[in-house]
């Protein structure tokens, strides 16, 4: 009997599968690692907007990590929506109690769309207590300028942003490219390694709506690969083939902002 690889997503849920846990569940499917999600939030939402949503009980999320750890051994762990300072702050707790491998932490802090997601104090908790964490740490382009407080015009300028984020105790740092100009020709997400070295990921910029979760199997994707073993380099290339794959295969799923197709990904990067 085969002993399958276990990947776990600590994640809020979103109702319509487009992001979230479900789309990291999606991604964990895709590259061939037992996928486990334990559950922060709960978003009732679809393709035209978010309508409510519902934070777990600290006390829940406490559990979940018992009983998973009481049974199971995670080889790596995603983070996502972690709504607030308590929420954080248990996290943080039980990623250093117990040992569940390579930790990447996708930063839900700001929106794609510049929208502010985590108050001062939540904000300050990741800082002080999730970022010393991170194996690698995903930002979008919003939430480098958060961290950072750097206007990241240009790839000196990314740079060194990616530099003074490893300087807050992200062993590897991937600058997400931005993609927000349809003039735009391509996208280049930046990793900054342990070493200190750099490396590029560019593909084509694709002009779509039908973007929902693609942060989140990015990191997925690259939590996934770091379960199997694989280099952080090697991870973030199959993420970004992976990611991109699944954006230039549109599916007609609801009636505005659709998720990417990672039935489309599966088939082309395994």
């Amino acid at each position: 009997m085969k002993k399958e690889i276990i990947t776990l997503t600590i994640a809020g849920n979103d109702s319509d599968g487009s992001a979230g846990m479900t789309a990291d569940l999606h991604s964990f499917y895709a590259r061939q690692v037992y996928g486990m999600g334990l559950l922060t939030a709960a978003v009732a939402g679809n393709t035209t907007g978010i309508y409510a949503q519902e934070i777990m009980p600290v006390s829940f999320i406490q559990k979940q990590f018992d009983v998973l750890n009481d049974d199971f051994k995670i080889a790596a762990l995603k983070t996502g929506m972690l709504a607030n300072k308590k929420v954080i702050a248990c996290v943080a707790a039980n990623l250093r109690k117990y040992d569940m491998g390579k930790i990447v932490l996708d930063p839900v802090i700001m929106t794609k769309h510049g929208d502010t997601l985590l108050d001062g104090d939540a904000y300050q908790a990741f800082l002080d207590d999730l970022m010393p964490l991170a194996d690698i740490i995903t930002p979008n382009f919003y939430e480098q300028q958060k961290l950072t407080g750097m206007q990241l015009d240009t790839k000196e300028e990314i740079h060194r942003g990616a530099e003074k984020l490893q300087k807050m105790g992200a062993k590897n740092v991937l600058m997400k490219g931005r993609h927000d100009n349809a003039a735009q020709s391509e996208v280049t997400d930046i990793l900054l390694a342990e070493d200190g070295q750099f490396y590029e990921f560019t593909k084509p910029f694709i002009n779509t709506e039908r973007i929902n979760g693609t942060g989140d199997t990015l990191s997925a994707v690259i939590a996934a690969e770091l379960a199997k073993g694989r280099s952080i380099i090697a991870s973030v290339q199959t993420a970004k083939d992976f990611t991109y794959e699944a954006i230039a295969h549109p599916i007609e799923v609801g009636s505005k902002y659709g998720p990417i197709n990672h039935f489309a990904a599966q088939e082309d990067t395994k």
